[in-house]
């Protein structure tokens, strides 16, 4: 059931869409410009800073790839729900933002080997009596998550019972929570905690004992597979020296909770 839902939600977010073939890697270099997909609502994996520029962890990773590849780099800005079709629709010619490996995407777009890991957790605030994820899976619990997100769909078959609100960005999640819209929020916790700031009125609680771990990867258009072995290469070198988990640390301020190991995946 959950693999059907997951087919459906993919063919509705690209029916408007018409598939067009991507660039190769030799037509981005000869082009001299990489379009990066990344999302501007989402620290600190991208957002706008003070000086209303794009900065974060998939900031740094997409000017490294360009800067690789001895081309400039184009962010184009893309909601969660939109990062597949504008790979799609030849929009962009990678996509970042925490996209998740699943095989119903994969039979749209290509990827490349992990960038980075996400457990999935729980946040919440002292209001709701929960310990584990589980204690959620109640009638009077609002879950709120984002259109798009994988795990609208996970959420469905784990936690049941919960009433969904359904928001369109980051931010957004949290503030649903912060005005009693919402109950509590399952995600990746770490892609989440810099909004809690905002509301200092409210005592939030995060509940570490994880659902499951998953892997994010870059997205690629198809059907160009020279551009995802040039991709794996660097990864793999970014993993194994360390730069990857260094950027990281940079933006999250701790190590990454499931760092990725380079030697299984090539």
């Amino acid at each position: 059931m959950l693999r059907q839902i997951l087919a459906l939600a993919a063919l509705l977010a690209l029916i408007c869409v018409t598939p067009v073939e991507a660039r190769s890697l030799d037509e981005i270099l000869k082009d001299g410009t990489l379009r990066v997909g990344v999302n501007p609502n989402f620290p600190p994996m991208s957002s706008f800073g003070m000086t209303n520029q794009l900065e974060g962890f998939d900031i740094d990773v997409g000017r490294r790839i360009a800067e690789a590849m001895g081309v400039k780099v184009e962010f184009v800005t893309t909601e969660t729900a939109q990062r597949v079709p504008f790979l799609v629709s030849n929009r962009i010619d990678i996509a970042l933002g925490a996209l998740t490996r699943t095989p119903e995407r994969a039979k749209l777009i290509a990827f490349t080997v992990p960038l980075h890991s996400e457990s999935m957790g729980v946040i919440t605030t002292d209001k709701v009596s929960a310990e584990t994820w589980q204690d959620l899976n109640r009638e009077d619990i609002t879950l709120v998550n984002m259109r798009g997100n994988l795990s609208v769909e996970i959420l469905k078959d784990k936690l049941p019972k919960p009433k969904v609100l359904l928001v369109d960005g980051n931010a957004d999640t949290i503030r649903a929570i912060a005005q009693g819209r919402a109950d509590a929020l399952v995600e990746n916790v770490d892609f989440f905690l810099n909004f809690l700031k905002n509301y200092r009125n409210v005592t939030w609680r995060v509940l570490d004992d994880p659902i499951f771990v998953a892997y994010c990867s870059l997205g690629v258009g198809r059907p160009y597979q020279d551009l995802v072995n040039f991709l794996n290469v660097l990864l793999f070198d970014m993993h194994s020296s360390g730069e990857i988990n260094a950027l990281w640390e940079r933006w999250y301020g701790a190590p990454m909770a499931v760092p990725i190991n380079p030697v299984p995946w090539f």
